[in-house]
């Protein structure tokens, strides 16, 4: 079985269709209060942790975008580093023009808008396997024309001007702010575009096309919508990227780990679920923090979790939390169906 048939049927397994859980309020106010303390955590940290929490939200961010595009859009894509570079690169060149970096954020995620639109008329000519490694090969265009734009500094990358005047702790933590809150609005968009009559229209085309357009969903729409909001959300991350390290380079932002990194946490947390790349992006972060010093063990050892995740959790870890306790903490109502915990 490929890739994406196995992805997609892991996300597409049959669905029980619910509006709300018993914990929704409860879950709610419990999320708002973590929200209050993450964002009052400049005030009382040091810069060096909320420096690496950039990093774990830029994670969540990314994999909430796939698992949208693939998990609930069936797009099985290993291509997004595409949009991670464009998005960084947009805010290089905006910086470049006068903007300043912290507002060119969201402007890149409207570039790669822009980007995405002729994109997606050339990937979605392909299905399967074929739109996975056509994504792949996008992006590696991208890539490519990138480097040949010497205004973006070529193969050697550049700096990002405009902040250099700002204090570093100032810098710092507003660098964690629009990190925090590009966190927000991706795992918020996405709770709020699956409940609507898009997320419906999704989870049908995911699971058959040829069924969906019999029932008069626009397939391409639904498509490309999921597509234009995934690469949103991804550029902004890649426009993160930028704003926290100061610099881009070609190799680096356009490199494939990115879509491996997204792909691992969604596996991990539970492809199809809002909370899965949550906590796929915590067990990732702790794993990568804990054996980033054992050399090529690292790799192997994720590797291994990744392997027993999907051979023993084939809805993730938060799966196995909803079918042992029923806690949902985004009830869009599209739950992997266990007819022992059926409701």
């Amino acid at each position: 079985m490929s890739l994406s048939q196995l992805l997609t049927e892991r996300a597409a397994a049959a669905v029980d269709v619910r509006r709300a859980a018993r914990t929704s309020k409860v879950s709610g106010g419990a999320l708002l209060a973590v929200v209050v303390l993450l964002a009052a955590l400049p005030y009382v940290v040091f810069s060096d942790i909320t420096d690496t929490l950039v990093n774990f939200y830029v994670l969540v961010a990314l994999a909430s975008m796939w698992n949208l595009l693939a998990g609930f859009g069936g797009l099985v894509s290993v291509g997004q580093q595409a949009f991670v570079g464009i998005g960084a690169y947009s805010v290089i060149a905006l910086a470049d023009l006068g903007v300043q970096p912290y507002l060119a954020v969201p402007l890149a995620a409207l570039t790669c808008v822009v980007f995405a639109v002729p994109t997606s008329w050339l990937a979605f000519r392909l299905r399967g396997d074929y739109f996975a490694v056509g994504t792949w090969v996008i992006a590696e265009v991208y890539r490519l024309l990138v480097v040949r734009v010497d205004a973006l500094g070529g193969a050697s990358g550049k700096g990002l001007a405009g902040l250099s005047g700002l204090d570093p702790a100032l810098r710092g933590a507003l660098t964690y702010w629009v990190a925090l809150a590009l966190t927000l609005a991706t795992v918020g968009g996405c709770y709020l575009l699956l409940r609507g009559r898009v997320g419906l229209s999704l989870m049908a085309v995911r699971d058959e096309e040829t069924a969906a357009s019999a029932a008069g969903i626009d397939v391409t729409r639904a498509k490309r919508i999921v597509y234009l909001v995934s690469a949103a959300g991804t550029g902004a991350a890649g426009g993160v990227i930028t704003v926290s390290s100061l610099s881009v380079n070609p190799d680096a932002i356009f490199n494939v780990q990115w879509s491996a990194y997204m792909i691992f946490i969604v596996v991990i947390g539970g492809i199809g679920f809002v909370e899965g790349p949550l906590l796929g992006a915590v067990v990732f972060f702790a794993l990568q923090q804990l054996l980033a010093d054992y050399g090529s063990w690292y790799l192997v050892l994720l590797g291994a979790v990744g392997i027993a995740a999907a051979r023993w959790l084939p809805g993730g870890l938060w799966g196995l939390v909803r079918d042992r306790t029923g806690l949902s903490l985004f009830p869009v109502g599209y739950f992997v169906r266990d007819p022992g915990h059926a409701r």
